[in-house]
């Protein structure tokens, strides 16, 4: 059988790019070895947030008194229910990609798919019989694992990484989870919310280090007044497992320390799949871990190409799903926009939330610019007062010359959704005196974006 486009890996990158294909008038196969919907929508981005929610959820009625309602009895957070219901979340997304698979006429193919020659893909089934399917272009976009650190070996049990933390069967009374970039503080704050003692340890001086350096700090404070223990500037040197419980032996600035928890979680981060997929054989250029393309994400092989994780970009749902798009209407003969990965949005789910886009403060004196700088807390904010969501703020970067919005910063109540109107803003280079001039809807968390461009010139009202 013969396809147009054959896609291997069907997560936000992969099934995107099958449907645009399909739309295109394409004839589109996707190769799937698990489950449709790959680790964002099984066991990544949408179940984490099930399980945010609920913490958020059982936040809110232990603290009921607080918005002026009585619950009667003991609110108590059921663990088994809390993780059952993030898999029912991530079973109906991927029931929901089947049906979209089937609206747009593609074929899926279950089992795990390799490069077989120029314009053929070898799919082997889970009883290990073979067949080759031939295709004028091929997609690889088999998405990434949790990174191993040669001294904290996962055993899946008492060191696991974040598919273990997302269906443990019982809630640990203890976690020492190392690493605090968005997977790892986010399953920290998840375990802390319901009731298990957590220690965050990471290596950089800043917990959520990808992140403006305010907004790190910011959130490290919040997590230490919530109880979570945390060490930053630290590291794992190993884990002992041999006890009932594991024994770290930790490297801080202080000292070398021991912490003793149930589970340790791995969270440094991932590694593309590469394992299996004949690049070496076919001749598919890879470099540093990752398959190098070009700006069409073309591989070093015609017609073979790569997104998402595989690839030296940000390793985002987000950022697959754009380069997945682009690269099939490049194959359809189109001239797509090229993904601007200096506009690429970053988000947290933790409570509050943190989001940003664009340049640090730090990155934009260091770049050079000669920069203004507005912030606009929320604890000024009526609706943010009204929600009972008082932390955090908005923090606008503006090149004092141009008024062009260099990066943007939001911690709060709804960081998430508020940031894509900055991600807007920047792409239509929309200056600061524009966005002032933008009127925001009131009472609303939106408005601090407002203020906030309006603090950097001198123009705020409300603080």
């Amino acid at each position: 059988m013969d396809f147009d486009v054959v896609v291997i890996g069907s997560g936000p990158g992969g099934y995107v790019a099958a449907i645009r294909a399909s739309q295109l008038g394409m004839k589109v196969a996707v190769v799937e070895k698990e489950h449709l919907g790959g680790i964002c929508l099984n066991w990544g981005c949408i179940p984490t947030k099930s399980l945010l929610k609920s913490a958020q959820v059982y936040e809110y009625a232990r603290h009921a008194k607080d918005y002026g309602i009585s619950i009667k009895g003991e609110v108590t957070a059921d663990f088994e229910k809390i993780v059952a219901r993030s898999r029912g979340v991530a079973d109906g997304m991927s029931k929901g990609i089947q049906f979209l698979f089937k609206k747009n006429n593609i074929t899926v193919i279950n089992g795990f798919g390799k490069l077989a020659g120029k314009g053929a893909v070898e799919v082997t089934d889970k009883d290990g019989k073979s067949s080759r399917i031939g295709a004028k272009h091929i997609i690889l976009a088999t998405g990434a694992r949790s990174r191993e650190l040669p001294n904290l070996k996962q055993d899946g049990v008492k060191v696991i990484g974040y598919r273990q933390a997302l269906n443990l069967p019982k809630q640990p009374k203890s976690m020492l989870v190392v690493g605090s970039g968005a997977i790892g503080s986010e399953l920290a704050f998840f375990y802390h919310s319901v009731g298990t003692q957590v220690t965050l340890v990471e290596f950089l001086p800043n917990i959520l280090p990808l992140e403006d350096e305010e907004s790190s700090k910011f959130m490290e404070r919040i997590f230490v007044k919530s109880g979570m223990k945390v060490l930053t500037s630290s590291s794992v040197e190993d884990v002992d497992t041999t006890g009932p419980l594991c024994k770290a032996r930790v490297k801080t600035p202080k000292g070398e320390i021991f912490l003793e928890a149930e589970v340790v979680l791995s969270a440094v981060g991932i590694v593309a799949n590469l394992e299996g997929l004949g690049l070496e054989d076919n001749g598919v250029a890879v470099e540093r871990g990752k398959i190098k393309v070009d700006a069409t994400y073309q591989t070093s092989l015609p017609g073979v190409y790569a997104i998402g994780d595989l690839i030296p970009t940000p390793a985002l749902a987000h950022v697959a799903s754009a380069e997945g798009i682009a690269c099939v209407e490049h194959i359809a003969g189109l001239n797509p926009h090229p993904v601007n990965y200096a506009n690429i949005p970053g988000c947290t789910y933790v409570t509050p939330e943190v989001a940003s886009v664009g340049m640090s403060e730090k990155a934009a004196r260091e770049a050079g610019y000669e920069i203004k700088v507005g912030k606009f807390p929320f604890t000024a904010s009526g609706k943010a007062s009204a929600a009972g969501a008082r932390d955090g703020y908005v923090k606008l970067i503006f090149d004092a010359k141009l008024g062009e919005l260099l990066g943007a910063h939001i911690v709060g109540m709804n960081a998430t959704e508020m940031i894509a109107e900055l991600v807007v803003a920047r792409n239509l280079e929309i200056t600061g005196h524009e966005l002032i001039k933008s009127v925001h809807p009131h009472p609303t968390m939106s408005e601090a974006i407002m203020e906030a461009a309006a603090a950097a010139y001198g123009e705020v009202i409300h603080i």
